[in-house]
Protein backbone atom coordinates (compact mmCIF):
# COMPACT_ATOMS: atom_id res chain seq x y z
CA UNK A 1 0.00 0.00 0.00
CA UNK A 2 1.34 3.33 -1.05
CA UNK A 3 2.34 5.92 2.24
CA UNK A 4 -0.28 8.37 2.48
CA UNK A 5 2.58 10.94 1.93
CA UNK A 6 3.14 9.17 -1.21
CA UNK A 7 -0.30 9.50 -1.96
CA UNK A 8 -0.74 13.55 -1.13
CA UNK A 9 2.03 14.67 -3.42
CA UNK A 10 0.88 12.47 -6.06
CA UNK A 11 -2.02 13.44 -6.29
CA UNK A 12 -0.83 17.05 -5.54
CA UNK A 13 -1.07 18.30 -9.14
CA UNK A 14 -4.87 17.00 -10.00
CA UNK A 15 -6.17 18.79 -7.34
CA UNK A 16 -4.19 22.09 -7.18
CA UNK A 17 -6.69 23.59 -9.82
CA UNK A 18 -10.13 22.74 -7.51
CA UNK A 19 -11.50 26.01 -7.16
CA UNK A 20 -13.58 25.63 -3.51
CA UNK A 21 -17.20 27.33 -3.65
CA UNK A 22 -16.40 30.33 -1.04
CA UNK A 23 -19.32 32.47 -2.01
CA UNK A 24 -21.41 33.16 1.37
CA UNK A 25 -24.62 31.19 1.09
CA UNK A 26 -27.73 32.17 -0.15
CA UNK A 27 -30.78 32.30 2.43
CA UNK A 28 -34.46 31.51 0.72
CA UNK A 29 -37.18 34.12 1.22
CA UNK A 30 -38.45 33.70 4.79
CA UNK A 31 -35.50 33.04 6.70
CA UNK A 32 -33.32 34.31 8.38
CA UNK A 33 -30.21 34.48 10.51
CA UNK A 34 -31.48 37.03 12.45
CA UNK A 35 -35.27 35.32 12.54
CA UNK A 36 -35.45 35.10 16.44
CA UNK A 37 -33.68 38.25 17.47
CA UNK A 38 -36.82 39.82 18.80
CA UNK A 39 -39.09 36.83 20.16
CA UNK A 40 -36.20 34.38 21.23
CA UNK A 41 -32.64 36.01 21.56
CA UNK A 42 -31.39 33.16 23.32
CA UNK A 43 -32.34 30.49 21.55
CA UNK A 44 -28.62 29.41 20.38
CA UNK A 45 -27.13 29.93 23.29
CA UNK A 46 -29.79 27.82 25.10
CA UNK A 47 -29.09 25.44 22.87
CA UNK A 48 -25.70 25.13 22.84
CA UNK A 49 -25.34 25.10 26.68
CA UNK A 50 -27.25 22.41 26.72
CA UNK A 51 -25.81 20.05 24.31
CA UNK A 52 -22.45 21.11 25.94
CA UNK A 53 -23.91 19.65 29.09
CA UNK A 54 -24.96 16.38 27.10
CA UNK A 55 -21.74 15.55 25.25
CA UNK A 56 -19.59 16.11 27.80
CA UNK A 57 -21.62 13.04 29.26
CA UNK A 58 -21.78 11.22 25.67
CA UNK A 59 -20.07 13.23 22.99
CA UNK A 60 -21.63 10.03 20.31
CA UNK A 61 -24.50 11.89 20.59
CA UNK A 62 -22.78 14.73 18.14
CA UNK A 63 -23.03 12.40 14.94
CA UNK A 64 -26.71 11.67 15.97
CA UNK A 65 -28.27 14.52 15.66
CA UNK A 66 -25.99 15.08 13.05
CA UNK A 67 -27.26 12.48 11.44
CA UNK A 68 -31.10 13.25 12.70
CA UNK A 69 -30.75 16.68 10.51
CA UNK A 70 -29.59 14.83 7.49
CA UNK A 71 -32.38 11.86 7.36
CA UNK A 72 -35.02 14.89 8.04
CA UNK A 73 -33.44 17.15 5.26
CA UNK A 74 -32.94 14.82 2.67
CA UNK A 75 -36.85 13.29 2.90
CA UNK A 76 -39.68 15.97 1.92
CA UNK A 77 -37.25 18.61 2.95
CA UNK A 78 -36.23 20.25 6.14
CA UNK A 79 -39.27 20.34 8.12
CA UNK A 80 -39.14 18.02 11.58
CA UNK A 81 -40.84 15.28 9.50
CA UNK A 82 -38.65 12.32 10.89
CA UNK A 83 -39.56 13.42 13.93
CA UNK A 84 -43.41 12.73 14.09
CA UNK A 85 -44.44 9.00 15.60
CA UNK A 86 -46.41 7.25 13.69
CA UNK A 87 -50.11 7.31 13.19
CA UNK A 88 -53.26 5.96 12.53
CA UNK A 89 -52.43 6.57 8.82
CA UNK A 90 -49.21 4.66 8.43
CA UNK A 91 -45.91 4.38 10.25
CA UNK A 92 -43.15 6.93 10.52
CA UNK A 93 -40.17 7.89 8.97
CA UNK A 94 -38.24 6.12 11.94
CA UNK A 95 -40.10 3.53 11.16
CA UNK A 96 -38.21 3.02 7.77
CA UNK A 97 -35.15 1.10 7.55
CA UNK A 98 -32.73 3.68 6.52
CA UNK A 99 -33.89 5.02 10.07
CA UNK A 100 -34.00 2.60 12.57
CA UNK A 101 -30.08 2.71 13.64
CA UNK A 102 -31.18 6.33 14.16
CA UNK A 103 -30.31 6.77 18.07
CA UNK A 104 -33.44 6.97 19.97
CA UNK A 105 -31.54 9.18 22.63
CA UNK A 106 -31.23 12.11 19.68
CA UNK A 107 -34.96 12.67 19.38
CA UNK A 108 -35.05 12.70 23.19
CA UNK A 109 -32.20 15.41 23.14
CA UNK A 110 -34.56 17.39 20.48
CA UNK A 111 -37.32 17.20 22.88
CA UNK A 112 -35.26 18.40 25.54
CA UNK A 113 -34.23 21.79 23.95
CA UNK A 114 -37.78 22.54 22.80
CA UNK A 115 -38.89 22.22 26.38
CA UNK A 116 -35.91 24.29 27.14
CA UNK A 117 -36.28 27.06 24.84
CA UNK A 118 -39.92 27.05 24.50
CA UNK A 119 -40.08 27.48 28.76
CA UNK A 120 -38.00 30.04 28.04
CA UNK A 121 -39.55 31.69 24.98
CA UNK A 122 -43.06 30.82 24.21
CA UNK A 123 -43.79 28.52 21.49
CA UNK A 124 -42.12 30.78 19.12
CA UNK A 125 -39.59 28.31 17.65
CA UNK A 126 -40.11 25.54 15.58
CA UNK A 127 -38.66 21.66 16.37
CA UNK A 128 -36.83 21.91 12.72
CA UNK A 129 -35.33 25.15 13.62
CA UNK A 130 -33.98 23.40 16.87
CA UNK A 131 -32.41 20.43 14.41
CA UNK A 132 -30.52 22.25 12.27
CA UNK A 133 -29.40 24.61 15.48
CA UNK A 134 -28.51 21.07 17.22
CA UNK A 135 -26.33 19.66 14.42
CA UNK A 136 -24.46 22.67 13.96
CA UNK A 137 -23.28 22.79 17.30
CA UNK A 138 -22.55 18.90 17.05
CA UNK A 139 -20.37 19.98 14.57
CA UNK A 140 -18.89 23.04 16.23
CA UNK A 141 -18.88 21.39 19.75
CA UNK A 142 -17.02 18.50 18.21
CA UNK A 143 -13.90 20.44 17.22
CA UNK A 144 -15.72 21.31 13.46
CA UNK A 145 -16.52 24.74 12.30
CA UNK A 146 -19.52 27.12 14.01
CA UNK A 147 -21.35 28.40 11.19
CA UNK A 148 -24.24 31.10 11.09
CA UNK A 149 -27.51 28.72 10.42
CA UNK A 150 -30.43 30.55 8.73
CA UNK A 151 -33.95 30.15 10.95
CA UNK A 152 -37.33 30.17 10.33
CA UNK A 153 -38.53 26.73 9.83
CA UNK A 154 -41.80 25.34 10.53
CA UNK A 155 -42.64 21.95 11.28
CA UNK A 156 -44.28 20.01 8.25
CA UNK A 157 -47.66 18.60 9.26
CA UNK A 158 -47.03 15.07 7.94
CA UNK A 159 -44.35 12.57 7.59
CA UNK A 160 -43.22 10.71 4.31
CA UNK A 161 -44.31 6.90 3.51
CA UNK A 162 -41.97 4.19 3.83
CA UNK A 163 -41.53 4.18 0.24
CA UNK A 164 -40.31 7.86 -0.07
CA UNK A 165 -37.89 7.81 2.81
CA UNK A 166 -36.49 4.40 1.31
CA UNK A 167 -36.14 6.43 -2.20
CA UNK A 168 -34.90 9.68 -0.84
CA UNK A 169 -32.19 8.38 1.18
CA UNK A 170 -28.41 7.24 -0.40
CA UNK A 171 -27.62 3.36 0.95
CA UNK A 172 -24.15 3.48 2.27
CA UNK A 173 -23.62 0.08 -0.06
CA UNK A 174 -24.20 2.87 -3.01
CA UNK A 175 -21.50 4.29 -5.58
CA UNK A 176 -20.59 7.77 -6.44
CA UNK A 177 -22.92 7.83 -9.54
CA UNK A 178 -25.76 7.04 -7.58
CA UNK A 179 -25.49 9.70 -4.88
CA UNK A 180 -24.49 12.88 -7.34
CA UNK A 181 -27.61 11.89 -9.38
CA UNK A 182 -29.25 11.54 -5.74
CA UNK A 183 -28.06 14.76 -4.87
CA UNK A 184 -28.94 16.63 -8.11
CA UNK A 185 -32.47 15.97 -7.92
CA UNK A 186 -32.49 17.64 -4.32
CA UNK A 187 -30.60 20.78 -6.35
CA UNK A 188 -27.09 19.69 -3.96
CA UNK A 189 -23.55 19.39 -7.01
CA UNK A 190 -20.43 16.93 -6.60
CA UNK A 191 -18.60 19.50 -3.78
CA UNK A 192 -21.72 19.28 -1.64
CA UNK A 193 -21.59 15.26 -1.92
CA UNK A 194 -17.87 15.48 -0.76
CA UNK A 195 -18.17 17.64 1.64
CA UNK A 196 -21.41 16.25 3.07
CA UNK A 197 -20.18 12.77 3.16
CA UNK A 198 -17.08 14.36 5.67
CA UNK A 199 -19.92 14.13 8.48
CA UNK A 200 -18.65 10.62 8.81
CA UNK A 201 -15.93 11.84 10.43
CA UNK A 202 -17.86 11.37 13.68
CA UNK A 203 -20.02 8.16 14.67
CA UNK A 204 -20.36 4.92 14.16
CA UNK A 205 -21.50 2.15 11.47
CA UNK A 206 -23.35 -0.91 12.01
CA UNK A 207 -21.76 -4.47 10.81
CA UNK A 208 -24.94 -4.65 8.16
CA UNK A 209 -24.02 -1.56 6.37
CA UNK A 210 -20.74 -2.45 4.92
CA UNK A 211 -20.39 -6.21 5.64
CA UNK A 212 -21.11 -6.77 1.57
CA UNK A 213 -17.50 -5.22 1.70
CA UNK A 214 -16.31 -8.14 3.60
CA UNK A 215 -18.36 -11.55 3.01
CA UNK A 216 -17.51 -13.39 1.05
CA UNK A 217 -14.78 -11.79 -1.00
CA UNK A 218 -13.09 -8.89 -0.14
CA UNK A 219 -13.25 -5.62 -1.65
CA UNK A 220 -10.29 -4.87 -3.60
CA UNK A 221 -10.53 -1.43 -2.39
CA UNK A 222 -10.33 -1.69 1.51
CA UNK A 223 -6.84 -2.07 2.98
CA UNK A 224 -6.39 -5.52 3.50
CA UNK A 225 -4.78 -4.66 7.46
CA UNK A 226 -8.50 -2.26 8.07
CA UNK A 227 -10.36 -5.59 6.76
CA UNK A 228 -9.09 -7.95 8.66
CA UNK A 229 -9.75 -5.77 11.69
CA UNK A 230 -13.14 -4.82 11.04
CA UNK A 231 -13.44 -9.06 10.84
CA UNK A 232 -12.70 -9.29 14.17
CA UNK A 233 -15.49 -6.73 15.01
CA UNK A 234 -18.21 -8.30 12.35
CA UNK A 235 -17.04 -12.32 12.09
CA UNK A 236 -19.44 -12.96 10.05
CA UNK A 237 -22.67 -11.54 7.49
CA UNK A 238 -25.67 -10.15 10.38
CA UNK A 239 -23.97 -9.52 12.80
CA UNK A 240 -25.06 -6.97 15.26
CA UNK A 241 -22.29 -4.53 16.16
CA UNK A 242 -20.50 -1.38 15.22
CA UNK A 243 -17.25 0.37 14.43
CA UNK A 244 -16.28 3.91 14.30
CA UNK A 245 -16.79 5.52 10.79
CA UNK A 246 -13.50 7.27 10.77
CA UNK A 247 -10.29 5.23 12.90
CA UNK A 248 -8.48 8.12 12.92
CA UNK A 249 -9.96 10.39 15.26
CA UNK A 250 -13.51 9.13 15.73
CA UNK A 251 -14.96 11.79 18.11
CA UNK A 252 -13.42 14.68 17.14
CA UNK A 253 -14.83 16.53 14.01
CA UNK A 254 -11.42 17.29 11.56
CA UNK A 255 -10.70 16.34 7.79
CA UNK A 256 -9.58 12.96 8.77
CA UNK A 257 -12.10 10.97 6.79
CA UNK A 258 -10.49 12.29 3.74
CA UNK A 259 -7.23 10.47 4.94
CA UNK A 260 -8.86 7.51 5.26
CA UNK A 261 -10.19 7.16 2.19
CA UNK A 262 -6.90 7.84 0.31
CA UNK A 263 -5.70 4.69 2.67
CA UNK A 264 -8.25 3.16 1.59
CA UNK A 265 -9.90 2.46 5.32
CA UNK A 266 -13.42 3.89 4.21
CA UNK A 267 -15.90 1.82 5.78
CA UNK A 268 -19.27 2.33 3.68
CA UNK A 269 -18.94 1.67 -0.04
CA UNK A 270 -20.43 5.18 -0.57
CA UNK A 271 -17.44 6.22 1.36
CA UNK A 272 -14.46 4.55 -0.55
CA UNK A 273 -15.41 5.00 -3.99
CA UNK A 274 -15.74 9.04 -3.16
CA UNK A 275 -11.67 8.51 -3.73
CA UNK A 276 -12.24 5.51 -6.43
CA UNK A 277 -13.94 7.70 -8.32
CA UNK A 278 -11.91 10.05 -11.16
CA UNK A 279 -14.69 13.29 -10.79
CA UNK A 280 -15.02 13.48 -6.40
CA UNK A 281 -10.82 11.98 -6.24
CA UNK A 282 -9.76 15.63 -6.35
CA UNK A 283 -12.31 17.15 -3.84
CA UNK A 284 -11.51 14.28 -1.57
CA UNK A 285 -7.73 14.85 -2.03
CA UNK A 286 -8.08 18.86 -1.60
CA UNK A 287 -9.95 18.39 1.80
CA UNK A 288 -7.71 15.49 3.06
CA UNK A 289 -4.44 18.21 2.74
CA UNK A 290 -6.57 21.07 4.12
CA UNK A 291 -8.83 21.25 7.00
CA UNK A 292 -9.65 24.98 6.25
CA UNK A 293 -11.25 23.92 3.13
CA UNK A 294 -12.87 21.23 4.15
CA UNK A 295 -14.29 23.17 7.08
CA UNK A 296 -15.67 26.34 4.94
CA UNK A 297 -17.38 23.99 2.24
CA UNK A 298 -19.05 21.78 4.80
CA UNK A 299 -20.67 24.69 6.69
CA UNK A 300 -21.53 26.23 3.15
CA UNK A 301 -22.91 22.78 2.20
CA UNK A 302 -24.92 22.29 5.23
CA UNK A 303 -26.73 25.63 4.70
CA UNK A 304 -27.72 24.52 2.12
CA UNK A 305 -28.82 21.37 2.31
CA UNK A 306 -30.75 22.99 5.64
CA UNK A 307 -32.45 25.18 3.43
CA UNK A 308 -34.41 22.35 1.21
CA UNK A 309 -37.92 22.47 0.59
CA UNK A 310 -38.43 23.74 4.20
CA UNK A 311 -41.78 25.43 4.99
CA UNK A 312 -42.14 29.39 5.79
CA UNK A 313 -44.19 31.83 6.74
CA UNK A 314 -47.92 30.61 7.63
CA UNK A 315 -47.23 27.15 6.07
CA UNK A 316 -46.70 23.81 8.43
CA UNK A 317 -46.80 24.79 11.88
CA UNK A 318 -44.48 25.55 15.39
CA UNK A 319 -44.83 22.23 17.22
CA UNK A 320 -45.57 22.25 20.99
CA UNK A 321 -44.23 18.83 21.22
CA UNK A 322 -41.58 17.73 18.07
CA UNK A 323 -42.70 14.28 18.27
CA UNK A 324 -46.44 14.98 17.28
CA UNK A 325 -48.66 17.81 15.36
CA UNK A 326 -50.36 19.96 17.46
CA UNK A 327 -54.12 20.03 18.70
CA UNK A 328 -55.83 22.94 16.89
CA UNK A 329 -55.77 24.75 20.71
CA UNK A 330 -51.96 24.94 20.46
CA UNK A 331 -51.11 25.96 17.17
CA UNK A 332 -49.32 28.88 17.21
CA UNK A 333 -48.25 31.42 13.91
CA UNK A 334 -44.54 33.25 13.50
CA UNK A 335 -43.40 36.06 11.35
CA UNK A 336 -40.04 36.61 10.74
CA UNK A 337 -38.22 39.18 13.01
CA UNK A 338 -35.60 40.82 11.01
CA UNK A 339 -34.07 39.26 7.67
CA UNK A 340 -31.30 41.50 7.77
CA UNK A 341 -28.09 39.28 7.24
CA UNK A 342 -25.72 41.80 9.28
CA UNK A 343 -22.87 39.19 10.91
CA UNK A 344 -20.69 37.23 9.33
CA UNK A 345 -21.54 33.68 8.41
CA UNK A 346 -18.31 31.69 8.94
CA UNK A 347 -16.72 31.62 12.49
CA UNK A 348 -14.28 29.27 14.25
CA UNK A 349 -14.82 26.41 15.95
CA UNK A 350 -16.29 26.05 19.56
CA UNK A 351 -14.52 23.28 21.64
Amino acid sequence: MASLSFALVFLLVSSSCLVLDARKPHVVKGMSLTFYKSSCPNVEKIVTDHLRKVFREDIGQAAALLRVHFHDCFVQGCDGSVLLDGSASGPSEQDAPPNLTLRPEAFVIINELRELVHKKCGQVVSCSDIVALAARDSIALSGGPHYRVPLGRRDGLTFATRNATLSSLPSPTSQTPALIAALSRINLDVTDLVALSGGHTIGIGHCTSFEERLYPTQDTTMDKSFAKDLKVTCPKLNYSNTTPLDIRSPNKFDNKYYVDLINRQGLFTSDQDLYTNETTRPIVTEFAMNETAFFEQFALSMVRMGQLSVLTGTKGEIRANCSARNSPRSALSSVVDDEGEDDAFYGESEL
